[in-house]
């Protein structure tokens, strides 16, 4: 299943925008212009993070943090706001935000944000690695993408882990062959056989492809269209 996003803005068009570029790199997104509607959403479908703006009509988005919190709803939380002094920043983390972004913000600043904020939340407790809308459940030693299962064999396994804790970083042969045999690699091209078959899974049925390829340098998966 995709991870679940909840905006809340008051700005039509941000909501709609945000919906849109969320949706195409694999998140189920529900959207809100206002905190009554956000804790209904977040009542009845839950999220994994929330996109909170902070400037909300009637109940601010301070004040919703802050009740969040309060009633020990630890859902990550990604604020937005036109203001940008440290105080600002100060105030919005002490009321229990885990990140602030100001506005206006490129797309993909929001994204990467988003993706290191989902990491951080599922490394210690579900075990999961998160990018976009590729899940490797490290417990169940599974993989889905977009919601879709995907059959990757052991060692493939463990090549997508070693480039997802990496990503965006470019990960070299020396370091995957160590990182998946240790000091005795196979003596066959094993490695680049077995990134065939994890590119075959991960990549090829849906179209955008994640794992690239840096001539001389090694390999790394990254966000769809991503440079």
């Amino acid at each position: 299943m995709a991870l679940r996003l909840l905006v809340v803005d008051d700005n039509a068009d941000i909501r709609e925008n945000l919906r849109d570029y969320l949706e195409l790199r694999g998140y189920a997104v529900s959207t809100a212009a206002d905190a009554l509607t956000a804790g209904h959403l977040l009542e009845t479908e839950g999220a994994d993070l929330v996109i909170l703006d902070i400037g909300l009509p009637g109940v601010d988005g301070m004040t919703f943090c802050r009740e969040l919190r309060r009633g020990r709803d630890q859902t990550p939380v990604l604020m937005l706001t036109a203001r940008d002094t440290v105080d600002d920043r100060v105030e919005g983390l002490t009321a229990g935000a885990d990140d602030y972004l100001v506005k206006p913000f490129a797309l993909r600043e929001l994204a990467a944000r988003v993706e290191a904020l989902l990491r951080r939340a599922h490394r210690g407790d579900t075990e999961k690695l998160v990018l976009g809308g590729l899940v490797l459940d490290l417990s169940a030693m599974s993989v889905t993408r977009d919601g879709e299962p995907v059959k990757v064999n052991p060692t493939g396994l463990r090549i997508l882990r070693v480039l997802m804790e990496a990503s965006p970083r470019i990960v070299s042969r020396a370091e995957l062959e160590n990182r998946i045999w240790g000091d005795e690699p196979p003596a066959s091209d094993s490695l680049r056989s077995n990134l065939h078959l994890v590119r075959q899974a991960v990549d090829r049925p849906f179209g955008r492809p994640m794992i690239q390829t840096h001539p001389g340098y090694g390999w790394s998966i990254r966000e769809p269209g991503e440079a």
